[in-house]
């Protein structure tokens, strides 16, 4: 099975995923099974993905970043997440935490977050969801209340990402509860600001690796500088947000369906019963091309939400939803088939494909369940906004 494309890749973007892939075989992987098994933070990960400039692509040369664009974002998330889901969540929430204030933000917040993100000093989280706002995050109950010359900040925010190890977190709030989506801005909440607490960690079905926690906010006053765009503006810059970062879940549902496959290959070749070699068989070659054909479908789709993320196309919401939860439907198929492909090794912890199961689930639930998908591009359609293919 190839990672090439239909629509060949730029030299460039080729040689980004053969550098992330080196970083990953030598330095993400051997750790990948230890870090699951612990529930601990991939220390070793993040170190290598700083140390070659992988851990936030995204960021712009201005603020001291790679400046990559969307398309190889997502190779370098993809990459990654064929090594280690857990990982991939560093330049995945790196770019969703710290998006808001790329898309929306002034330009001294921008130099202010962006510059020490792109050092590799920091990370960034982004707090949406809570308690009782998740799908419907328009529901929720932080606020965010002005006093002199700033905001003061009181809420639970819930499902946080690398939470406790990110410095900087984008948090959404309601500044006029009359007004709903429309009331809630967004806000830089820093990690030392007093106030600021954390949960303890959730148990997880799987990216056991990446911390996830609840954060209090009690009475913490910040700058009215630290405010993201226009007050009232927060909930569509977090939608605007959504629209570009579903395509990273997509790219990380592709690597990890990808190394569950790469991984299915080999073992098959190996495995031998009555006589010969299972991949002989030809019930478990129709396995095998249904896993290739969907992986290679779900990666045409993400480059192609990826191009439109780039160029900021109108059809972008609908493409972005449709890579998500394509891609991630597929992963959790291939990583399920790789399982039933290795037998009883494979529900084993020996073998890394119940790991790469288990952590492909999350990716059909967060930043927007793909029931919620469905409903984002049938009103897409419905809307009239058609693909430019």
């Amino acid at each position: 099975m190839t990672d090439q494309p239909m629509f060949a890749l730029s030299e460039e973007h080729q040689a980004i995923r053969e550098a992330v892939r080196a970083v990953c075989d030598a330095k993400v992987a051997p750790y990948a099974a230890e870090v699951d098994e612990e529930a601990r933070f991939p220390q070793e990960a993040y170190d290598a993905l700083v140390a070659s400039d992988f851990h936030a692509p995204h960021v712009g040369e201005e603020y001291g970043g790679a400046g990559a664009d969307a398309l190889a974002t997502v190779l370098v998330i993809e990459e990654v997440a064929r090594a280690c889901v857990s990982s991939s969540l560093i330049p995945a929430v790196n770019k969703l935490g710290s998006l808001p204030v790329i898309l929306s933000g002034s330009e001294d917040l921008k130099k202010t977050y962006l510059t020490p993100l792109a050092a590799g000093t920091a990370m960034f989280s982004y707090c949406l969801s809570e308690p009782d706002a998740g799908s419907d995050a328009a529901g929720m109950k932080t606020r965010a209340v002005r006093d002199g010359d700033g905001w003061v900040l009181n809420g639970v925010k819930r499902w946080i990402t690398n939470a406790g190890e990110s410095d900087f977190y984008t948090v959404m709030a309601v500044t006029d509860p009359e007004k709903r989506s429309k009331g809630i801005s967004a806000f830089v909440v820093e990690k030392s600001d007093e106030g600021v607490s954390f949960g303890a960690p959730e148990k997880k079905l799987g990216i056991k690796g990446s911390p996830t926690r609840e954060v209090y906010l009690d009475d913490v006053r910040i700058p009215a500088d630290r405010m993201i765009g226009a007050e009232g503006t927060g909930f569509a810059t977090a939608m605007r947000t959504l629209d570009h970062t579903r395509v990273t879940i997509a790219a990380q549902a592709v690597g990890v369906a990808q190394g569950a496959l790469d991984y299915a290959l080999g073992y098959v070749q190996e495995r031998k019963q009555f006589g010969k070699s299972i991949a002989d068989f030809q019930g478990l070659q129709f396995m095998i091309a249904d896993m290739g054909m969907k992986v290679e479908a779900a990666r045409q789709i993400t480059y192609a939400a990826a191009g439109r993320s780039e160029r900021g196309d109108a059809d972008l919401t609908f493409f972005g939803a449709a890579a998500k939860a394509f891609a991630s439907d597929t992963a959790m198929q291939v990583t399920t088939d790789a399982v039933q492909l290795l037998g009883g090794y494979g529900f084993t912890r020996d073998y890394p494909v119940e790991r790469m199961m288990r952590d492909a689930k999350i990716t059909q639930i967060y930043e927007g369940t793909n029931q919620v998908q469905r409903i984002v591009m049938a009103r897409q359609l419905l809307g009239g906004i058609q693909s430019q293919l």
